[in-house]
């Protein structure tokens, strides 16, 4: 009887367990633990990268990562800052793509 019971109430534990660890599997809009991590190192990267760049207003553009596309946004003083950003962006390794949403200040 006791045998029976343990087996039970290891079954359970481990059908729990099972149950737990679906809830940090990905979904189409919600990353995995593992590539929050990614992105959050991969956001890191980039927005050091703008930062060590005398030709970027890099605290201007904000910087997010999605499943390594990273979206920069915000506003700078040319066009060619924003190539600038963009370039910098994508030659960061893991960066899958960049989706550029920067704009050009009107003055």
């Amino acid at each position: 009887m006791k045998r029976e019971i343990a087996t039970i109430l290891t079954g359970t534990v481990m059908a729990l367990g099972a149950l737990s660890l679906e809830g940090c599997a990905p979904t189409r809009t919600q990353e995995s633990a593992g590539e929050y991590i990614d992105d959050a190192t991969l956001t890191a990267k980039v927005k050091t990268a703008l930062l060590g760049d005398p030709a970027v207003k890099s605290l201007q553009i904000n910087v997010k990562t999605f499943r390594g596309r990273v979206q920069l946004a915000g506003f700078v003083n040319s066009q060619a800052e924003i190539d600038r950003a963009v370039a910098i962006a994508g030659s960061i390794q893991g960066v899958v793509s960049v989706d550029n949403a920067l704009s050009v200040k009107t003055r």
